[in-house]
């Protein structure tokens, strides 16, 4: 079932995001951790892309296995950063053969080896242009985009920002997801502006739980998020114990996920990081509400 379709409804609902493994030896135990993750049942499944597409295959084997096995459906990322015409063609191939019909479209990280590459020549420099592919390619692809409610880290500002993203909306993207917050005011500041700007497709928040005070250092690295004094004060006092910031990285989560229901968000996507029990204790803190 096409995610933008499932969008339609007003139930309260959660998914998840989970990734594919990085080497062949690591298969089996991811694909466990999905299918665990899968057997919740969630309104839909994400699954992320290998960097640079060295284990694009994965991604791909991973969706098809949760959507036959479970009757979850399933969202297969796919980049387009410095890949071919070709490259991309092939896997949208795969992709149809496989019957996933939800696509995110994503320009994806730029490897460390190109950062000063001249990208003037390659195919694909932006998302915007991988979206027009996949329209290009079957129009009955639903495509999901990306955003971000802090801004993307490479553009020169906020304005700037939506303008290009209205040009991906634009292009064919049924409905976007954030980049991961931690402050939802961000976000409700940030859903004004782009409905202001004429953004009217559905925007799913993307929440990460901080299960360990490792993930704040690279949770800022990844995408430039502010965080909060409130969310700070927890990994000062529970940080260095590992189970204790466990539990307190959940129900911040869980705090922030009840906030955006209460406000009129009716679907939240969890970076579930392929741990079932994280995922498990969320569901569960939300039985009464998602009515599970």
């Amino acid at each position: 079932m096409k995610i933008s379709e499932l969008l339609n409804k007003d139930t309260l609902s959660l998914s998840f995001e989970v990734f594919p493994p990085k080497t062949e030896t690591s298969f089996e135990s991811v694909k466990t951790a999905t299918e665990e993750i899968a057997k919740l049942h969630p309104f839909f499944m994400s699954v992320t892309y290998g960097a640079g597409g060295g284990t694009s295959r994965y991604t791909l084997e991973i969706a098809k296995n949760i959507k036959e096995l479970y009757g979850v459906p399933t969202l297969a990322h796919l980049t387009c950063v410095s890949s071919t015409k070709k490259t991309v063609r092939e896997r949208i191939a795969d992709i149809k053969a496989a019957g996933i019909q939800n696509i995110m479209a994503l320009r994806g990280d730029i490897p460390p080896a190109l950062e000063n590459a001249d990208r003037s020549t390659w195919d694909y420099r932006h998302a915007v242009e991988l979206v027009r592919e996949l329209k290009e390619a079957d129009p009955d692809f639903c495509i999901g985009g990306a955003c971000y409610p802090e801004v993307h880290p490479e553009s020169e500002n906020q304005r700037t920002d939506i303008y290009y993203l209205k040009e991906k909306v634009d292009a064919g993207c049924d409905f976007l997801t954030t980049q991961m917050f931690f402050d939802n005011n961000l976000l409700y500041n940030f859903l004004y502006k782009i409905r202001e700007a004429g953004i009217t497709v559905p925007i799913i928040p993307g929440v990460m739980p901080i299960t360990n005070a490792n993930q704040v250092e690279r949770a800022i690295k990844l995408s430039g998020s502010f965080m909060p004094r409130r969310f700070m004060s927890l990994v000062d006092k529970f940080g260095n114990d590992p189970a204790a910031m466990k539990q307190a990285g959940i129900a911040y989560a869980t705090d922030q996920i009840i906030d955006l229901y209460a406000n009129g968000i009716t679907n939240v996507h969890v970076y579930s990081m392929n741990k079932p029990d994280v995922a498990e204790k969320i569901q569960r803190n939300l039985s009464d509400i998602l009515g599970k």
